[in-house]
């Protein structure tokens, strides 16, 4: 009797069958590493503006009060994007969105390599800054995407030590090696390139959890697991219903009142570390790594933290309040570093206030994809972002004030009351950490 061959039924959505080969186990710890990789990138390109200054500001004829206004339209631009690229996230998705994001972004820092004056150097810090801002509400939406609930916090920390290597990396990278062997023309172009090659990448690896054919069943399954089949399927509720909810208000006050502190010692630590304790430029360069390598060993200690207490049976509300608690206590070491007589007991103390900043920003930023459903996260992340922006602009620019009349122990005094502060008005806002349901009455359209 002849074997009889069935035709295969190409209709079947399985066929051809996928080969174990082709599915990536952990896929989405590589996609991870890409986030992790673009925040790096993002603080070295913004750091290389700084850098370069040294030499291109005297060559164009730049003055350091049109540097400080330049600054402040950039953070202008980044504040502003935020909520903007947070609500571009959650209607078009995270591979549309950061593909806009690191164009927007890398080809503005190479069209740094052409600037002639105060015009072209305050445009091209305009869209450097909208386009970076991306790159924070994209990275919490794709970490709520594509994280269960016990490792978001671990993937968030993951993705914010990107800012700290790259505040350690971009001065080594960017003065140490590339500026001296090409000038600072070319140096812009070269770290801008970065940019692209990393879009190739992403292009090639990133794909909707849904539609990812190299992704898992079984990865697919742990990734989603707790989550409606509505909460994935539903649309983004305005910004309008967003800001109707206590626990919208507890997150955004609390990034308010919080993110100042990173931002004063990320612009003020050099100029604080000169006019206090008279170190050279030199020394600077030798020592103000260390407390941004503290604050990425606080990111991943933050993140663990609260993964393996919700791990070892805690609530989510608990595990992450213990953390940013915790944090909160560490942050009044500025305090104590403003009266320092000795310079290295200073820096220790500086170390600890961002370690315990990381460790805070680790766990607030996990907070959206805990409280909200996906279709809200990056507008909810977005909308913090640019309350810290504002809060940070105000509070640098008063910051040279309060410098010349009163002197830093003034102003580190004021950055370290504020984390206590945020954490009481967080937890009090938002209240019992716990998720809304898509379908819930006050995400519906009113």
């Amino acid at each position: 009797m002849p074997l009889k061959i069935e035709a295969p039924n190409t209709t079947r959505r399985d066929w051809p069958p996928r080969r174990a080969a082709s599915l990536i186990h952990g896929l989405r710890w590589y996609i991870l590493g890409l986030i992790f990789l673009a925040t790096c990138i993002n603080y070295v390109d913004r750091s290389s503006v700084g850098l370069l200054f040294t030499r291109f500001g005297p060559e164009i004829g730049i003055s350091r009060e049109q540097y400080g206004w330049v600054g402040a339209i950039l953070l202008l631009a980044y504040t502003v994007s935020q909520s903007v690229s947070g609500r571009l996230y959650d209607r078009y998705g995270a591979r549309a969105g950061f593909t806009l994001s690191i164009i927007v972004w890398c080809a503005a820092a190479m069209a740094h390599s052409a600037i002639v004056g105060f015009g072209s150097f305050a445009a091209c810090s305009f869209f450097l800054g909208l386009g970076e801002a991306g790159n924070w509400p994209g990275a919490a939406k794709v970490i709520a995407e594509w994280f269960p609930q016990r490792e978001r916090a671990l993937g968030m920390a993951i993705f914010n030590g990107g800012a700290s290597m790259g505040a350690v990396v971009g001065p080594l990278l960017v003065a140490g090696w590339l500026e001296p062997l090409f000038g600072w023309r070319h140096t812009f172009l070269i770290v801008g390139a970065i940019g692209f090659i990393w879009l190739a990448a992403w292009l090639v690896v990133y794909r909707p959890i849904g539609d990812h054919k190299q992704l898992s069943p079984e990865e697919k399954c742990y990734i989603q697991e707790g989550q409606t089949a509505k909460d994935l399927a539903a649309p983004p509720p305005s910004m309008a219903q967003l800001l109707l909810l206590r626990e919208t208000w507890g997150i955004l006050l609390a990034r308010f009142l919080v993110d100042p502190i990173w931002w004063l010692y990320m612009l003020w630590l050099p100029a604080y570390l000169s006019d206090v304790y008279h170190f050279s430029l030199q020394k600077i360069g030798i020592f103000q790594w260390a407390p941004y390598l503290c604050a990425a060993l606080g990111s991943l200690f933050g993140g663990w933290l609260s993964g393996k207490l919700i791990a070892r049976g805690q609530t989510v509300n608990k595990a992450r309040k213990i953390a940013i608690g915790a944090a909160a206590c560490l942050m009044p070491f500025g305090i104590l570093a403003a009266r320092a007589s000795n310079p290295m007991f200073a820096l220790a103390l500086i170390a600890a206030v961002l370690f315990g900043f990381q460790m805070w920003i680790t766990n607030v930023q996990t907070l959206p994809s805990d409280i909200f459903p996906s279709s809200a996260v990056g507008s909810v992340a977005g909308m913090g972002g640019t309350a810290a922006g504002i809060s940070s602009l105000f509070f640098n620019l008063g910051t040279g004030w309060l410098v010349t009349h009163f002197g830093y122990a003034v102003v580190l005094t004021l950055a370290g009351i504020l984390a206590p502060i945020g954490a009481v008005v967080l937890f009090m806002l938002v209240g019992v950490i716990h998720r809304i349901p898509a379908d819930d009455p006050k995400l519906q359209p009113i």
